[in-house]
């Protein structure tokens, strides 16, 4: 899997990294992962933040049609996925958000 890697063997989604901050560094700061697992991926997580999700779709050109959603700890948080090709490397962009709990139903007649 990941054994004999070197950090050289990581240097595209690193070098994207470092564009992404050069050419976007406005846009809101997500949680950042590289791993030895994918070493050909940068992954880009925006936790409670899917407003920061949509900034970096529509500036990274990602159609908003190739967005994958779903949800997940039991319909709590809503999950948006995309991926691009940027620079040589597989860029993931993941957003997650809280759903929020059904209004409880009302019991009684109004007065």
């Amino acid at each position: 899997m990941s054994e004999g890697l070197t950090l050289d063997d990581m240097a595209v989604p690193l070098r994207v990294l470092r564009l992404l901050a050069v050419d976007f560094g406005h846009l809101p700061a997500p949680a950042v992962r590289v791993t030895t697992v994918w070493p050909d991926r940068l992954e880009l997580e925006f936790h409670d933040d899917l407003a920061g999700f949509e900034a970096w779709r529509d500036a990274l050109g990602i159609p908003s049609d190739a967005v994958t959603h779903g949800t997940q700890s039991a319909g709590r948080t809503r999950v948006l996925h995309a991926r691009v090709e940027f620079a040589g490397a597989r860029l993931e962009l993941v957003g997650y958000g809280r759903i929020p709990a059904p209004a409880p139903a009302l019991s009684g007649a109004a007065a």
